[in-house]
């Protein structure tokens, strides 16, 4: 696999070794000894599936206590992936990186704790995954505005008709976020 740094340190792209032929493809998508020689000792405790209409946005999520790793990916369709840092003590605080992940590109986004989360799906019928390295704590979990200025995601919204959740409407301003030490 082939794991590329994103602008700020903690969240990577994997490129994940696809083989294919005329009869389809295969690839592996977690093998903790492979990760792990590539830095990313991981354990994981829950996997979860979503599916999105074109235009849903899906964010930006975080738990603070009980912090989630995610290694997120896409099945069917296509999504911008997002993530911020809520690392207070990180210099990259309130900083965010970005990554289209689909069906076709099969690429892989590690979200490292202590970052919000969320994603905008591009397609219709998008199939999104994700492993988590803590159980989902509903009492803890959180959310970031994902339109907030002072982070300025740069989400691909042209031709976007954007469909939010009540709770991913009502997400605070990172200036009003529980962020982590």
């Amino acid at each position: 696999m082939n794991i590329v740094e994103c602008n700020i340190p903690g969240p990577l792209i994997i490129e994940p070794r696809v083989f294919g032929d005329e009869r389809g493809f295969f690839l592996e998508t977690w093998n903790a000894a492979a990760f792990a020689a590539a830095g990313l000792d991981l354990t994981f405790v829950q996997d979860n599936h979503s599916r999105s209409q074109k235009g849903v946005l899906r964010g930006m999520h975080f738990q603070n206590p009980g912090a989630q790793g995610k290694l997120v990916r896409v099945v069917r369709g296509a999504v911008f992936d997002a993530v911020v840092d809520l690392r207070r003590s990180s210099p990259t605080f309130g900083q965010w990186a970005g990554v289209t992940l689909s069906a076709e590109n099969k690429r892989m986004f590690w979200v490292p704790e202590g970052f919000a989360h969320g994603f905008l799906t591009l397609e219709d019928d998008t199939d999104f995954l994700y492993k988590c390295t803590a159980p989902y704590a509903p009492q803890h979990e959180a959310s970031l505005a994902w339109d907030d200025p002072a982070v300025g995601i740069e989400w691909p919204l042209a031709g976007l008709d954007i469909k939010l959740s009540a709770k991913d409407a009502t997400g605070v301003p990172l200036a009003d976020v529980k962020a982590f030490a």
